[in-house]
């Protein structure tokens, strides 16, 4: 059965930075390309970023381009995004997810993502 936890979430002020992580199981992590999405109060769940299997092509949402990294370890079959300079609309949970397809692909479409997280929590304050 495969299982993504993610963690890491929290409160932060403004200009903070954040370290989330998501360990997953039951699947071959090193072959499943993966992603990060949020959903905000009243809104629909969006695309962060996503990594291919490798980790050598990664994709990011305008919004948080340059601001945010996702990266990986195959070894430890957990996937990392590291938020920095935190803005309060960054404020949602988190989810995490692994890609249907092995070679990823429309990265910002979560219908192509087969399995997800329960999600963690980031509250930005002013």
């Amino acid at each position: 059965q495969v299982q993504l936890v993610e963690s890491g979430g929290g409160l932060v002020q403004a200009g903070g930075s954040l370290r989330l992580a998501c360990a997953a199981s039951g699947l071959t992590f090193s072959s499943s390309a993966m992603g990060w999405f949020r959903q905000a109060p009243g809104k629909e769940r969006e695309f962060v970023a996503a990594i291919s299997w490798s980790g050598a092509y990664t994709y990011y949402a305008d919004s948080v381009k340059g601001r945010f990294t996702i990266s990986r370890d195959n070894a430890k079959n957990t996937v990392y995004l590291q938020m920095n300079s935190l803005k309060p609309e960054d404020t949602a949970i988190y989810y995490c997810a692994a890609h249907r397809a092995r070679n990823g692909g429309n990265w910002n479409d979560r219908t192509k993502y087969a399995y997800w997280g329960q999600g963690t929590q980031v509250i930005v304050s002013s």
